[in-house]
């Protein structure tokens, strides 16, 4: 039987699902969708997204203001951010890193489910933040800053739909499995629509973004069929993350060609 999920909740609810379950912001669900699989709302991730880089750009913009360094705004905003989501992708991330350090499929399963943070998770977590946070130290202004993190936060989350589409489920239990599997029409709709904030960026930024949040994209989900045999929760906050700093380094390369 397909693992697909083929419900269609509405555009509205595909969003109001996508809030609730990407990020802290309190949103009421009538019953009927909160039962619905969160594949079903991978449009809305991207959207979810933006809403994330606004609260980092309102961040931002307050340390900018009273007059403190970008370099300062920066890790504020990926604070905020991360607060605002519970750090979900941030703990992805760590289970998934320190996952590659054990010798076999299962025990690489079983360290993701260890609530315990081990030091490949705690590496990749401070890359990670440092990483961001550096790259919004180089923007003009507040402005500049919402731009990036419009593009960064909506096309990762767009990322995310992809991984979803195309990596088998490594348990029969968990996260990933209680999501589903977006159709490919809806996988690609969530595509065009973090596309669509790439071009924030200028053609330039854009085209850089794009190709490196696909190589990020690709490199993750290569790593995690190998490694644990497909998707899981962790595999895909590992999949976010990564492909938000690669646009967020990748619209500063971009930057330095002008």
């Amino acid at each position: 039987m397909s693992d697909f999920v083929d419900h269609r909740p509405g555009p509205g609810n595909e969003l109001r699902l996508a809030l609730a379950f990407l990020t802290r912001m309190p949103v009421r669900l009538p019953a009927h969708v909160a039962e619905t699989p969160l594949a079903a709302a991978v449009r809305g991730f991207p959207l979810a997204g933006a809403a994330v880089a606004v609260v980092g750009a309102l961040a931002f913009a307050v340390v900018w203001t009273v007059g403190l360094p970008a370099s300062l705004a920066g890790y504020v905003a990926v604070a905020a951010m991360a607060a605002f989501t519970g750090a979900l992708h941030e703990d992805g991330l760590a289970d998934f890193a320190d996952s590659l350090g054990a010798r076999d499929p299962a025990k690489r399963l079983a360290i993701m489910r260890d609530s315990r943070i081990g030091t490949y998770g705690v590496l990749a977590t401070v890359l990670a933040v440092s990483l961001r946070a550096g790259a919004l130290a180089y923007v003009a202004d507040p402005i500049e800053a919402l731009f990036l993190l419009l593009a960064a936060a909506a096309g990762s989350r767009a990322c995310v739909a992809h991984a979803m589409h195309v990596l088998p489920m490594a348990r029969a239990d968990g996260l990933a499995h209680a999501a589903g599997r977006p159709p490919r029409a809806r996988m690609l709709d969530a595509m065009a629509i973090g596309t669509a904030f790439a071009f924030l960026l200028g053609p330039l930024g854009a085209a850089f973004a794009i190709l490196a949040a696909a190589a990020a994209t690709l490199a993750v989900e290569r790593l995690a069929r190998a490694h644990v045999g497909g998707q899981t929760g962790d595999v895909l906050g590992a999949v976010q993350q990564a492909a938000e700093v690669a646009i967020l380094c990748a619209a500063l390369a971009a930057s330095s060609w002008w």
